[in-house]
C-alpha cells in the first residue's frame, strides 16, 4: 500500500481522524528527515535537540532536552555526543550544581540550525504553504492546542 493511500474501509470519523494525524506525522517526518539528512547530513532527531536549545537563551540539563523532545535519556546522551563531535553544541558546567553539565549550541551550531531550519521549511513548503490555506493552519494549531492541554497520567 502507498503511503498516501489511507483508504481504511468503515471505521468511525474518530478513527479515520486518528489515522490520519498518525498518517500525517509519520509522512511529514520522513520527509523531513530525509531533507535534513541529505542537506546537512543532520538527522531529525538531531534537529529537534537543536530545535529546543536554540529556543533557549541559557543552556539546558539533558535531562530537560529528555522531557521537552520525543527522544529517551540515552538517545538525548547520543545525539548530544553526536553534535559535540561536529562542534555545534557544548557542554557547559552548572552555575547552581558543580556536579551537574548543562548542553548549549555553539554559534556554529546556531548557524547549523539556521540552514536546517530553513532545509525543513522547504520540505514542508508545499503541504504547508501551497496545500493548506489559512484557515487550515488556524484548525491544525487549534487541534494541536487542544491536544497538548490533555492532562497526561
Amino acid at each position: 500500500m502507498a503511503r498516501d493511500d489511507l483508504t481504511l474501509g468503515e471505521l468511525p470519523a474518530r478513527d479515520h481522524a486518528f489515522y490520519g494525524l498518525v498518517w500525517a506525522g509519520s509522512t511529514l517526518t520522513a520527509q523531513v528527515d530525509q531533507a535534513l539528512v541529505r542537506a546537512h547530513d543532520l538527522p531529525l532527531s538531531w534537529f529537534e535537540v537543536m530545535l529546543w536549545l536554540h529556543g533557549r537563551t541559557e543552556p539546558v540539563a539533558a535531562s530537560e532536552l529528555g522531557a521537552k523532545t520525543l527522544l529517551s535519556r540515552s538517545q538525548v546522551s547520543r545525539v548530544v555526543d553526536a553534535l559535540r563531535a561536529r562542534g555545534l553544541v557544548e557542554r557547559v558546567p552548572s552555575r547552581s550544581d558543580a556536579r551537574s553539565v548543562l548542553i548549549a549550541l555553539t554559534e556554529a551550531g546556531r548557524r547549523a540550525f539556521a540552514e536546517a531550519d530553513a532545509t525543513r521549511r522547504q520540505a514542508l513548503a508545499e503541504p504547508f504553504d501551497d496545500l493548506l490555506d489559512d484557515e487550515d493552519i488556524e484548525a491544525l494549531n487549534t487541534v494541536w492546542t487542544k491536544l497538548k492541554q490533555r492532562p497526561r497520567d
